[in-house]
């Protein structure tokens, strides 16, 4: 009837902005500055980096736990959610990928044995988000929700430590130029932590392509025609 009220099913959905929502939003304004310190030069800036990368990515635990914990799960958060994670990863690994290809006279990025972060890996792990994402989107028009799989949950473990140990793996390079470290613990750490970034990135290569095939094969009877 014309100038009624609308009845509750049909007034809009309200935003409900609740403590995960607001966390996650937090984690996607984090995503510039983590970007930006590791270009700046000196070894603070990077521990800067480092320090803001451990709190978004302890976040993305955190919201998580609360929504589920005072079920306060919204289509809002399920929206967020996932594009936050993907800024952070496209955040991190655009100055992971210019500063290994770009070594200074003084100080020297590269990872050991991987030297820079190569065009591949970068394209496969932004691929595979982008694809996941995409097939999520599609099964969801054909009624079929994809929750996150434990070697899913595992590829991002992994590729969290490796990116962290990484820009943690600039600051230190910065650290010994600027404070001129020598000795064996200087030496040891060194050998350690390269070595240490480039056993994260090959994990972080392998559980990507083995989290991506075991996706599509779970959920395989959606890439078939007419199914």
């Amino acid at each position: 009837m014309a100038g009624s009220s609308p009845t509750p099913s049909q007034r809009p959905a309200a935003i409900r902005w609740t403590v995960p929502n607001i966390i996650t939003l937090a984690r996607i304004s984090l995503t510039p500055v983590i970007a930006l310190l590791p270009f700046i030069q000196g070894y603070w800036p990077k521990v800067i980096a480092f320090v803001v990368f451990l709190i978004a990515a302890f976040s993305d635990l955190l919201d998580g736990y609360l929504a589920r914990r005072y079920g306060t799960i919204s289509e809002l958060g399920m929206l967020l959610d996932p594009i936050a994670d993907k800024l952070l990863l496209f955040a991190t690994l655009i100055p992971i990928f210019w500063i290994t290809r770009h070594p200074t006279i003084i100080v020297d990025y590269r990872i050991p044995w991987w030297g820079s972060l190569p065009v591949w890996v970068a394209l496969l792990l932004v691929g595979r988000e982008v694809l996941i994402t995409v097939f999520r989107f599609f099964a969801k028009r054909r009624g079929i929700v994809i929750p996150a799989v434990g070697a899913g949950k595992l590829k991002a473990v992994v590729q969290n430590i490796f990116i962290g140990a990484t820009i943690a793996w600039f600051a230190w390079k910065d650290a010994i130029a600027e404070m001129h470290l020598a000795g064996a613990f200087r030496n040891f750490w060194d050998q350690f932590h390269g070595w240490f970034v480039s056993v994260t990135l090959a994990g972080a290569i392998v559980l990507t392509v083995y989290s991506l095939l075991v996706y599509l094969y779970r959920y395989r009877t959606l890439l078939k025609v007419g199914k």
